[in-house]
């Protein structure tokens, strides 16, 4: 269903295990930024109202996992560490195309975005299957859930508001995301 080529390697879970501080703080500032990127397509697309709509739903669920993530971090009487570079993310937003129309550089966006919570997704989907704690297996559980929907949302406008072959600049974004993405999994991190 998310395209993606190649899956993550179950043996990162131990990664994560062996440092869940820094799993959740990291996972704390990708909702975050989730949030930020649809408040931005807010800003960008203001008149496209269904967007509107859709993306500031989008955001306040992203918030709201924020403080499901905080939650946790405080009960297990951890520490929110500070926010550190994203380099998978990074390398996607460089992949973005930055000059051509409105509509073009919306057209990425919307990509881009897809493509973060299709990995999102399948991350999630990984810890939800390997992690040993029970608790943290049914929250990630929870949220493959809810990023699959957000990834068909993204992907959706996409096709929506989107110019030229859609569906050929997808399959570039997989691409060259299968390419970066060989990269990573070698930290306790949600992308990393």
């Amino acid at each position: 269903m998310l395209g993606l080529k190649l899956r993550t390697d179950p043996r990162w879970v131990e990664l994560c295990q062996s440092n869940i501080q820094e799993i959740l703080s990291d996972h704390f500032w990708c909702e975050h930024k989730a949030a930020t990127n649809a408040m931005m397509l807010v800003v960008l697309n203001s008149e496209k109202e269904e967007l509107v709509t859709e993306m500031l739903r989008i955001a306040q669920e992203e918030m709201e996992h924020s403080v499901m993530v905080h939650n946790i971090i405080k009960e297990r009487g951890l520490e929110l560490n500070r926010e550190r570079k994203d380099d998978y993310v990074g390398e996607l937003f460089r992949f973005m195309k930055k000059d051509g129309s409105r509509e073009q550089a919306l057209t990425d966006r919307l990509l881009f975005a897809a493509l973060i919570e299709a990995r999102s997704c399948e991350r999630f989907r990984v810890l939800s299957e390997n992690v040993s704690d029970k608790e943290l297996s049914e929250f990630y559980k929870e949220l493959m859930i809810s990023e699959a929907n957000h990834y068909t949302v993204f992907l959706n406008f996409a096709r929506q508001y989107g110019v030229g072959d859609v569906n050929a600049r997808w399959k570039e974004w997989l691409e060259f995301e299968d390419g970066i993405i060989r990269n990573y999994g070698k930290k306790e991190t949600i992308h990393g």
